[in-house]
């Protein structure tokens, strides 16, 4: 049976394993499915780890909602970020993870064509980055959010 500190480690792994391929400009189908991998197993590891936190699963599916939308699957990322969002809002979790997931439902719905769903999740989106304290995790969020448009 694997410990609980090896399921954290691999976690967190896979989750900056995925931020490699997240960069990459191009990818082969074959690194396309690596990091899809590479997501779901870093979200299962950290649903083995026995403290992990709401803001774990709140990472874990706005990551899986980045991945979906980078490989151009609307529909995937739109599920993901709206876990990201149920489970970050039912749990009162810090504004820039809610705003995260908000920035996820935004894009992904764009991508769908949801055009006025993705221009209400960005504002709500922004007015929770207003709500950001640390003026780096404002900026980066932000900065994401101008990604969309």
């Amino acid at each position: 049976m694997t410990s609980t500190f090896s399921h954290k480690q691999m976690a967190v792994n896979c989750f900056n394993d995925v931020w490699d391929y997240l960069e990459l400009s191009e990818r082969t189908k074959l690194e396309e499915e690596k990091m899809i991998h590479l997501t779901h197993s870093s979200f299962y590891h950290w649903t083995q780890v026995e403290d992990h936190t709401l803001q774990n699963l709140s990472i874990g599916y706005w990551q899986l909602s980045r991945v979906y939308a980078v490989l151009n699957l609307g529909e995937r990322s739109f599920y993901f970020a709206e876990r990201s969002l149920e489970v970050s809002v039912e749990n009162d979790i810090e504004p820039f993870y809610i705003g995260y997931a908000y920035e996820a439902l935004s894009r992904s719905a764009l991508m769908i064509g949801k055009t006025d769903l993705s221009d209400k999740y960005y504002r709500l989106a922004m007015d929770f980055a207003q709500k950001v304290h640390d003026d780096n995790s404002k900026e980066m969020l932000v900065m994401d959010l101008e990604t969309i448009k």
